[in-house]
């Protein structure tokens, strides 16, 4: 959605009351258009256009307007002149923001350049006499003039939410301890759009027009970020979010795709599997779904994708490929792949096409049915340093020179660690890690902290801690290092990965220092969705010990100080995974680099060959105009040394 746009589609209803509060009148639409228009007097109107009906505009003047379910697509707005209540549902989360985003501008810069009564009386008189009086266009593109007014309204005064930023100061004796402005906790508060790249642009249109799609790139080009974006641009009823891991589903704010489908680890045969999923509980689950979206697909084994394949026909009694669902499938195979009971992914073995047993997905005849458009995101952003990205793409294809084995052996004599904040070792084994943190934490003198979560169900909570990054409970003491867990201010270095040690404790919650500032952190919020849509929160610090961590639990981190031995990796991009974590070459130290534990599965290899060989076939029938683009990207990226391969508040007034 363009930030200018002022239109949104969804389902809404209009309800008319009278003074005792009795509804007079009440309109329902199942799909109704809503758009930003004005008339000759320039006064703002929302018209609302259902396709058999007359369309209805209600003055936007003196509204409430109630944003708290705009996660799920819900909200509402309070017209008090015209003595109404419209309410929106199964809007596209990601639309509905930025409906109400333009809304907040564009009244704000209404009501600033409010006109006195004679003028208003003379325009009305010209309006009346002008034949006009019932013509309406529409809202002209946001100015910046607009944003600056509505970005200094939003801020207002301070609240308990997002105080106002601080008035420059002499430092008072024993401010050293204050925590930073609250502000830090509320990013959702900027009324900047999200940008997406013409590649992200292009995977986000094919999914907004039906197409099943899978997307891939290397770690760091924003395949979550493009996910969750995607999410946001679809209605919410009938789209399933899942990911093959829980701490991936909880980072899209889904479930588990074994969760979801309801045939447990998928060990029984193909008929105990349909049993399973015709159950009443898992076969509405699977009736209401028509979007269904699965991140880390490449954990996910062939033969469990054919099994949901087949349940999904089976469940919906339709013949069409999954059942007549639209498949959104995001990864990577040259990272970590499928878990599997027996190995057969170890170094130069490889499923068989036609053996039963571990495959990958894209080998499946299901896949090949299934998968429709395919696309690959190429511009890095969690790394800056073209030379640390070229190393990179190397390491993922398995090739290792000997110019980066040199480089990747010097950094084994980097000093990385800088004002108490150690290195965090990365670790293959998830055992190993939780061993070396709970040693190092029992050998710092001092008081334990506790922390304990809060979850919004006791019974969710074992569900909570397989899929939440944050620990139900939490030891801390002074000295103990630590690592963020959720992005809370990026320009400032605090993103999800950054590490800090603990150095002071303040009103009961620790004061970290992390490499750019100190920070007094406080509880944040998880979210996680089950299979039927209920959604369970964990509240928790935004913290894990972070001496030691494991690869496979990095999921979605951006590691800034990190140390590693990569001589006990056992998988195929297990390597690639490890470093791929680090910011840069700077920030990373590798003991023992050894350049034979370094491999890509050749069956991924060949599949990427393939679908690049499609991508360049789909681009050379594309439009001159859109080759155009894509020629200018990639001279972009061959520059350096690549190749292609709102609202904040629950509740705002507004009159």
């Amino acid at each position: 959605m363009d930030p200018n746009d002022a239109s949104l589609t969804c389902v809404t209803t209009v309800e008319w009351l009278n003074a005792t509060g009795t509804t007079i009148k009440k309109v329902s639409y199942k799909q109704a258009t809503l758009r930003l228009v004005r008339n000759t007097l320039q006064e703002l109107f929302l018209e609302i256009a259902g396709e058999k009906a007359q369309p209805i505009k209600l003055k936007l003047k003196g509204i409430n307007v109630h944003s708290k379910f705009m996660a799920e697509g819900k909200a509402s707005i309070r017209f008090n002149e015209e003595k109404c209540t419209m309410f929106l549902s199964n809007a596209p989360p990601g639309l509905l923001v930025q409906f109400l985003k333009v809304i907040f501008v564009k009244v704000t810069g209404q009501s600033s350049n409010a006109e006195s009564k004679q003028e208003m009386l003379k325009k009305t008189r010209a309006h009346l006499l002008s034949g006009k009086a019932n013509q309406f266009d529409d809202v002209s593109p946001i100015t910046n003039a607009e944003l600056a007014r509505a970005r200094k309204l939003a801020i207002g005064s301070g609240s308990v939410t997002t105080p106002s930023p601080p008035q420059k100061r002499k430092r008072l004796s024993g401010e050293a301890d204050r925590p930073p402005p609250k502000k830090l906790y509320a990013p959702s508060a900027s009324l900047e759009p999200e940008v997406l790249n013409e590649e992200q642009k292009m995977v986000l249109n094919a999914c907004k027009s039906g197409r099943s799609v899978f997307f891939t790139g290397s770690a760091g080009t924003g395949k979550s970020y493009l996910l969750r974006k995607i999410i946001s641009t679809l209605p919410p009823d009938g789209t399933v979010a899942t990911a093959s891991t829980g701490v991936a589903a909880c980072l899209i704010g889904g479930t588990t795709l074994h969760s979801f489908a309801g045939i447990g680890g998928g060990e029984a045969e193909l008929q105990r599997c349909y049993e399973m999923a015709a159950r009443p509980n898992s076969s509405q689950i699977w009736r209401k779904c028509k979007r269904l979206i699965i991140d880390e697909i490449s954990m996910v084994d062939g033969d469990y994708f054919e099994k949901i394949e087949a349940v999904a026909r089976y469940v919906r009694k339709s013949d069409k490929p999954f059942g007549g669902i639209q498949l959104i499938l995001c990864g990577d195979f040259f990272q970590l792949p499928p878990v599997v009971k027996i190995d057969r992914f170890a170094r130069g073995v490889n499923s068989q096409d036609n053996d039963k047993g571990v495959r990958f997905c894209f080998q499946t005849k299901a896949w090949k049915e299934c998968v429709q458009s395919m696309y690959e995101l190429t511009v890095v952003h969690r790394q800056k340093d073209p030379e640390f990205i070229a190393l990179l793409n190397s390491i993922r294809i398995g090739r290792v020179t000997p110019e980066i084995r040199d480089r990747l052996t010097l950094t084994s004599k980097q000093k990385i660690e800088t004002e108490g904040i150690l290195a965090t070792q990365l670790c293959s084994h998830t055992n190993d890690a939780d061993v070396i943190n709970q040693s190092k934490l029992n050998n710092l003198t001092g008081e334990e902290n506790t922390f304990y979560a809060t979850d919004s169900d006791i019974h969710a909570t074992k569900v909570l801690d397989k899929q939440v990054q944050a620990p139900g409970k939490l030891v801390l003491k002074t000295g103990a290092q630590v690592m963020l867990l959720k992005n809370l201010n990026i320009a400032e270095g605090l993103v999800n990965g950054a590490r800090g040690v603990v150095i002071n404790y303040v009103q009961g919650y620790p004061l970290v220092k992390f490499k750019k500032r100190e920070l007094l952190v406080k509880p944040e919020t998880w979210a996680i969705k089950s299979a039927g849509g209920v959604i369970w929160t964990r509240s928790q610090l935004p913290l894990k010990l972070a001496w030691a961590f494991s690869i496979h639990k990095s999921q979605g981190l951006t590691l800034d100080c990190v140390e590693m031995s990569l001589s006990k990796v056992f998988e195929a991009g297990q390597a690639y995974v490890a470093l791929s974590r680090a910011q840069s070459l700077d920030s990373v130290r590798i003991l023992d680099f050894d350049g034979k534990q370094v491999w890509a599965n050749p069956k991924v290899l060949e599949f990427y060959r393939d679908l690049r060989r499609q991508i360049r076939d789909r681009d050379a029938m594309a439009p001159v105009a859109v080759r155009k683009t894509a020629g200018g990207m990639k001279k972009s990226l061959s520059a350096m040394g690549l190749t292609k391969s709102m609202m904040s508040k629950p509740l705002v007034t507004i009159n």
